[in-house]
Protein backbone atom coordinates (compact mmCIF):
# COMPACT_ATOMS: atom_id res chain seq x y z
CA UNK A 1 0.00 0.00 0.00
CA UNK A 2 1.22 3.38 -1.24
CA UNK A 3 1.91 6.66 1.56
CA UNK A 4 -1.67 8.30 -0.16
CA UNK A 5 -3.00 5.25 -0.34
CA UNK A 6 -2.23 4.74 3.34
CA UNK A 7 -3.56 7.98 4.01
CA UNK A 8 -6.57 7.79 2.61
CA UNK A 9 -7.64 4.87 4.12
CA UNK A 10 -6.67 6.32 7.68
CA UNK A 11 -9.09 9.48 6.25
CA UNK A 12 -11.73 6.88 6.90
CA UNK A 13 -11.35 5.85 9.90
CA UNK A 14 -9.75 2.42 8.78
CA UNK A 15 -7.88 0.58 12.03
CA UNK A 16 -5.63 -1.14 10.41
CA UNK A 17 -3.73 1.67 8.28
CA UNK A 18 -4.19 3.70 11.46
CA UNK A 19 -2.00 0.90 13.17
CA UNK A 20 0.49 0.84 10.32
CA UNK A 21 0.37 4.62 10.00
CA UNK A 22 1.74 4.61 13.83
CA UNK A 23 4.29 1.63 13.19
CA UNK A 24 5.57 4.04 10.18
CA UNK A 25 6.24 7.20 12.48
CA UNK A 26 5.90 6.30 15.75
CA UNK A 27 9.42 6.00 16.80
CA UNK A 28 10.54 8.95 15.39
CA UNK A 29 7.67 10.76 16.64
CA UNK A 30 8.51 9.18 20.07
CA UNK A 31 12.15 10.90 19.78
CA UNK A 32 10.71 13.93 19.34
CA UNK A 33 8.06 13.76 22.05
CA UNK A 34 11.14 13.17 24.16
CA UNK A 35 12.96 16.32 23.87
CA UNK A 36 9.93 18.18 24.67
CA UNK A 37 8.67 16.13 27.31
CA UNK A 38 9.96 15.96 30.95
CA UNK A 39 10.76 12.26 31.51
CA UNK A 40 10.13 8.64 29.03
CA UNK A 41 5.94 8.56 30.70
CA UNK A 42 5.21 12.36 29.89
CA UNK A 43 6.72 11.28 26.00
CA UNK A 44 4.35 8.24 25.72
CA UNK A 45 1.67 10.52 26.79
CA UNK A 46 2.19 13.25 24.10
CA UNK A 47 2.87 10.60 21.69
CA UNK A 48 -0.19 9.18 22.52
CA UNK A 49 -2.27 12.51 22.25
CA UNK A 50 -0.47 13.39 19.00
CA UNK A 51 -1.88 10.35 17.38
CA UNK A 52 -5.26 11.16 18.55
CA UNK A 53 -5.02 14.42 16.70
CA UNK A 54 -3.44 13.12 14.18
CA UNK A 55 -6.05 10.61 13.69
CA UNK A 56 -8.67 13.63 14.30
CA UNK A 57 -7.27 15.83 11.79
CA UNK A 58 -5.99 13.79 8.87
CA UNK A 59 -8.42 14.38 6.70
CA UNK A 60 -7.09 18.66 6.81
CA UNK A 61 -3.92 16.80 5.79
CA UNK A 62 -3.99 18.02 2.06
CA UNK A 63 -0.90 16.32 1.07
CA UNK A 64 1.34 19.89 0.77
CA UNK A 65 4.45 19.66 2.15
CA UNK A 66 5.84 16.06 3.99
CA UNK A 67 2.92 13.85 6.16
CA UNK A 68 5.97 13.33 8.41
CA UNK A 69 6.86 16.92 8.65
CA UNK A 70 2.76 17.89 9.06
CA UNK A 71 2.59 15.29 12.10
CA UNK A 72 5.86 16.29 13.48
CA UNK A 73 4.53 19.74 13.94
CA UNK A 74 1.74 18.06 15.93
CA UNK A 75 3.73 16.33 17.81
CA UNK A 76 5.73 19.50 19.08
CA UNK A 77 2.21 21.78 19.79
CA UNK A 78 0.76 18.62 21.36
CA UNK A 79 3.62 18.33 23.98
CA UNK A 80 3.73 22.64 23.99
CA UNK A 81 0.04 22.73 25.07
CA UNK A 82 0.95 20.56 28.00
CA UNK A 83 3.10 23.34 29.08
CA UNK A 84 0.72 26.38 27.97
CA UNK A 85 -2.09 24.86 30.22
CA UNK A 86 -0.02 24.34 33.45
CA UNK A 87 1.44 27.97 32.96
CA UNK A 88 5.09 27.37 32.87
CA UNK A 89 5.57 30.44 30.71
CA UNK A 90 3.26 32.78 32.80
CA UNK A 91 6.24 34.24 34.32
CA UNK A 92 7.58 36.63 32.41
CA UNK A 93 10.94 38.08 32.22
CA UNK A 94 12.40 39.85 29.81
CA UNK A 95 15.58 41.16 31.42
CA UNK A 96 18.20 40.21 28.69
CA UNK A 97 21.36 38.35 29.90
CA UNK A 98 24.02 38.29 27.60
CA UNK A 99 24.21 35.73 24.94
CA UNK A 100 26.46 32.41 26.35
CA UNK A 101 28.05 30.96 23.30
CA UNK A 102 27.99 26.81 24.47
CA UNK A 103 31.42 25.42 22.97
CA UNK A 104 31.16 21.24 23.01
CA UNK A 105 34.62 19.25 22.91
CA UNK A 106 32.97 15.97 22.08
CA UNK A 107 36.00 14.37 23.90
CA UNK A 108 34.89 15.53 26.85
CA UNK A 109 31.13 15.46 26.46
CA UNK A 110 29.25 12.31 25.82
CA UNK A 111 25.79 12.95 23.43
CA UNK A 112 23.97 10.50 26.69
CA UNK A 113 25.60 13.13 29.04
CA UNK A 114 24.53 16.44 26.96
CA UNK A 115 20.86 14.60 26.43
CA UNK A 116 20.67 14.05 30.26
CA UNK A 117 21.55 17.78 31.23
CA UNK A 118 19.30 19.29 28.20
CA UNK A 119 16.23 17.21 29.81
CA UNK A 120 17.08 18.29 33.22
CA UNK A 121 17.27 22.61 32.24
CA UNK A 122 13.91 23.63 33.72
CA UNK A 123 10.74 23.55 31.13
CA UNK A 124 10.60 27.14 29.88
CA UNK A 125 14.33 27.37 29.03
CA UNK A 126 14.47 23.69 27.72
CA UNK A 127 11.59 23.92 25.01
CA UNK A 128 12.56 26.93 23.75
CA UNK A 129 16.70 25.80 23.37
CA UNK A 130 14.91 22.34 21.53
CA UNK A 131 13.08 24.91 19.50
CA UNK A 132 15.82 27.31 19.01
CA UNK A 133 18.66 25.11 18.63
CA UNK A 134 17.31 21.46 17.92
CA UNK A 135 14.53 22.26 15.35
CA UNK A 136 15.09 25.44 13.74
CA UNK A 137 12.42 27.90 14.84
CA UNK A 138 13.26 31.58 14.94
CA UNK A 139 12.34 33.47 18.21
CA UNK A 140 9.61 35.14 16.47
CA UNK A 141 7.87 31.52 15.86
CA UNK A 142 9.00 29.84 19.13
CA UNK A 143 7.53 33.25 20.78
CA UNK A 144 3.80 32.66 18.91
CA UNK A 145 3.95 29.24 19.74
CA UNK A 146 4.58 29.48 23.26
CA UNK A 147 2.79 32.76 23.46
CA UNK A 148 5.60 34.68 24.94
CA UNK A 149 7.58 37.59 23.66
CA UNK A 150 10.41 37.02 21.45
CA UNK A 151 12.31 38.74 24.17
CA UNK A 152 11.35 36.68 26.85
CA UNK A 153 12.25 33.67 24.10
CA UNK A 154 16.10 35.41 24.01
CA UNK A 155 16.58 35.75 27.00
CA UNK A 156 15.49 31.76 28.29
CA UNK A 157 17.27 30.40 25.60
CA UNK A 158 20.39 32.34 27.12
CA UNK A 159 19.52 31.14 30.03
CA UNK A 160 19.46 27.97 28.92
CA UNK A 161 22.96 28.20 27.67
CA UNK A 162 24.19 29.63 30.37
CA UNK A 163 22.85 26.41 32.65
CA UNK A 164 24.35 23.88 30.33
CA UNK A 165 27.38 25.80 30.26
CA UNK A 166 27.45 25.66 33.40
CA UNK A 167 26.69 22.31 33.89
CA UNK A 168 29.84 20.78 31.13
CA UNK A 169 32.42 22.71 32.92
CA UNK A 170 31.08 20.98 36.11
CA UNK A 171 31.49 17.91 34.62
CA UNK A 172 34.98 18.44 33.11
CA UNK A 173 36.22 19.94 36.37
CA UNK A 174 35.18 16.81 38.03
CA UNK A 175 33.09 18.89 40.83
CA UNK A 176 30.05 16.26 39.37
CA UNK A 177 29.54 15.65 42.99
CA UNK A 178 26.24 18.20 43.00
CA UNK A 179 23.25 16.30 41.08
CA UNK A 180 23.07 17.25 38.07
Amino acid sequence: MSLEQLIESCKKNNAKAQSQLYKLYSSKLFSLCLKYSRNYAEAEDNLQDAFVTIFGKISQYQGKGSLEGWMKRIAINTALQRYRSAGVFNIVNEEQIEDVSLEIDEDDITLDFLLKIIQELPDRYRLVFNLYVLDDYSHKEIAKMLDISTGTSKSNLARARLILKEKIEMHKTGSNSQSL
